[in-house]
């Protein structure tokens, strides 16, 4: 097996530079709003200001270094997905729909062992004719990690290919004990976050080669399947296949924002029904019911709150899982806010909808008729077509968001 990742170099960043023709290992830019707060996140920065300042792909704001000349470039989502989707199009002249797996909107697998005899070359040799051409086409920098599975190709990128040109590294199982086993500490490694990391840690595995030597019944009885998972990648080993499609036993969905500056909970209840219309008009669009209802509230520095609840009837009715939203609300803390965020988990996909004796069916019917009714429009006319008079009150945010993509402009 021959599976090469691509990755975008400073993704976001090198989109805007190429629009400017400008150089990204010599121009000072950020991709981030200047006008946003020194809170919001910066997405993404030039290899000149990581290489000569330090600064890390993703920061906030005001962790930026002041430098002379720097560029403030406002994201603009759309402009990103349509350079993605241009890069999509190369790797399908190389292999087929099938053999590629789109891991993010800068980052793709792609499997290239059907095409080694068709090419009549090595796997280095078809990476380095699609970087060529996406450099070529587009001006972006791709680099590449090749391995025998999608966990060394990942490592090898992640640790070798994008560090210096030509920017391909290959990493086979006779690299595990000499590169693999090497790498500190090891959250460094696809797939070990500082939770598994410290759970690690207390059974005294603190490398990746007293990972690779550790009992697996020991690991089996700590981490369970994972801990089989966990064994075999520390030697390199990954079974996965790229072509089989990953189907989540339980599904959410979700809606955040970041705000601009202080707001209090009572402006927060506003901003907090209008994300669960958003939320309510995407579930009945996918036709979904909702069991559970989740919210989350960032206080800044202060910390977070997040609280559940479980349905007792799942339902998709706007008004009704916003009442759900607000009486999770009455438990948070009064304190001034500077994020939210709600997800309706416990999805289930169906034709019909269990009421409660205690629902007024004439006026569950009503309401259902109009979500239905609204829903209707705001397909056709977009979602600023119908919106609550509230949505007029200074602090609604409903019809920016609905002009972006990501929380960040079109």
């Amino acid at each position: 097996m021959s599976i090469a990742v691509i990755d975008l170099k400073s993704f976001y960043a090198s989109c805007e530079c190429v629009c400017r023709h400008l150089d990204i290992f010599k121009t000072p830019l950020v991709c981030c709003d200047p006008y946003r707060s020194d809170s919001s996140v910066v997405m993404s920065v030039t290899p000149y200001l990581k290489e000569k300042y330090g600064v890390p792909n993703v920061c906030r704001k005001g962790d930026l270094p002041h430098v002379e000349g720097m560029i403030y470039a406002v994201p603009r989502m759309s402009y990103y997905l349509e350079m993605s989707a241009k890069v999509v199009s190369i790797f399908l002249k190389y292999v087929s729909k099938e053999d590629i797996h789109v891991y993010s909107v800068d980052e793709s697998f792609l499997n290239l062992s059907p095409y080694l005899k068709m090419y009549d070359c090595a796997e280095e040799e078809i990476v380095k004719r699609i970087q060529k051409e996406i450099k070529t086409r587009l001006g972006l920098t791709a680099t590449a990690g090749i391995g025998p599975n999608m966990f060394l190709a990942k490592i090898a990128l992640d640790n070798e290919g994008k560090k210096k040109p030509p920017y391909i590294a290959r990493w086979g199982y006779e690299d595990v004990p000499t590169k693999l086993w090497k790498i500190r500490p090891i959250t460094k490694i696809w797939g070990i976050g500082q939770g598994i990391s410290s759970h690690l840690e207390r059974i005294g595995i603190r490398s990746l080669f007293e990972l690779a030597h550790a009992d697996r019944s020991l690991l089996e009885k700590e981490f369970g399947i994972m801990g089989d998972q966990l064994l075999d990648l520390a030697n390199g080993i990954d079974n996965s296949n790229m072509q089989e499609k990953y189907v989540p036993k339980e599904t959410s969905l979700s809606n955040g924002q970041t705000l601009r500056g202080a707001h209090s909970k009572s402006q927060c209840r506003l901003l907090l029904r209008e994300m669960g219309d958003d939320l309510s008009y995407r579930l009945r669009k996918t036709n979904y019911l909702v069991g559970k209802v989740s919210l989350w509230i960032s206080y800044g520095r202060e910390g977070t709150f997040s609280k559940q609840t479980t349905l007792i009837n799942e339902c998709d009715d706007t008004d009704r899982l916003n009442e759900e939203v607000q009486k999770l609300l009455n438990y948070a803390p009064d304190k001034k806010i500077y994020g939210l965020g709600i997800a309706y988990g416990q999805l289930r996909e169906t034709d019909y909808e269990q009421l409660s004796f205690l629902d007024n069916p004439i006026e569950t019917k009503r309401r259902k008729n109009l979500d239905i009714a609204l829903d209707e429009i705001k397909g056709m006319f977009g979602k600023n077509s119908v919106l609550r008079c509230s949505s007029l009150l200074p602090h609604s945010t409903i019809h920016d968001r609905h002009e972006q993509i990501g929380g960040h402009r079109r």
